[in-house]
């Protein structure tokens, strides 16, 4: 567990104080690069940010987690304004996407609005030459990809990847990055993401808190047995592997490279 890796896709402020904490003082224990945290709405970002000035290794995404109901009034516009104000403090625009689960539980949901949201988000990423970070699975992956080849936007990262042959095909025509859980040591679909995804475009993520069945909890460390299920899936050795998912994340997110 001697090399060094990147989660790229954490909500770090969802944790409670206590474990976020021990996460922060256990980074170079584990050997933990870097922490992407992604932000859920204003509050969120807001919050996430004032986490990366105090932790060298946390770098902050500011986004509006889709799997929720959209904000009335003005919330949505102080989010933008947080983006535009803090545009040089920020690593990416994320978490956005669109809401597959919230649909499924209320298929009467509108899905335009939070196209149209979407768009803007995607339209903010594009003006500022920001990655962005995508919440978008199954059929929803085409309406995120028709969007990001509308505007030109290069350095998409879909999170937790599910979708069909062919979503998976235009993902990787288009040069997308894909990151996955530590749900790959046993979803025979996550296996299947692996091997059909270039190592050069995928990085790894715990989507923490989030839980996983083989671990009382979700932390950062857990990135370290998902990088010896890619190896093994990949038939490439671990340093390989280790060595191009941190390349990989690093560039992708413009950080600086560990020396």
């Amino acid at each position: 567990m001697s090399h060094r890796i990147i989660d790229a896709h954490i909500h770090l402020d969802w944790y409670d104080k206590s474990k976020r904490e021990q996460i922060l003082n256990e980074l170079s224990r584990y050997h933990i690069e870097g922490l992407i945290t992604v932000s859920s709405d204003f509050p969120s970002s807001s919050h996430n940010l004032q986490l990366a000035k105090n932790h060298p290794r946390v770098h902050t995404a500011a986004g509006f987690h889709p799997e929720q109901q959209l904000h009335t009034g003005n919330k949505i516009d102080e989010l933008f304004s947080f983006i535009d104000k803090y545009k040089e403090d920020l690593t990416a625009i994320g978490e956005v996407g669109l809401p597959y689960y919230l649909r499924q539980e209320d298929p009467s949901l509108s899905l335009k609005p939070y196209i149209e949201l979407l768009e803007k988000f995607i339209k903010k990423s594009a003006y500022y030459n920001k990655p962005i970070v995508l919440h978008a699975i199954y059929e929803d992956a085409g309406i995120a990809c028709d969007l990001l080849e509308q505007h030109n936007v290069k350095k998409a990262h879909f999170h937790w990847f599910k979708g069909n042959s062919a979503a998976v095909h235009r993902l990787k025509q288009n040069g997308y990055h894909v990151s996955v859980t530590p749900d790959c040591l046993y979803k025979e679909r996550t296996h299947q993401l692996i091997q059909d995804y270039p190592l050069e475009l995928l990085m790894v993520e715990t989507d923490g808190p989030w839980d996983f069945k083989q671990a009382e909890w979700t932390h950062p460390r857990m990135i370290h047995d998902s990088v010896k299920t890619i190896s093994e899936i990949k038939k490439v050795s671990v340093e390989t592997v280790y060595k191009q998912l941190l390349s990989n994340t690093i560039n992708f997110y413009q950080l600086s490279h560990p020396e």
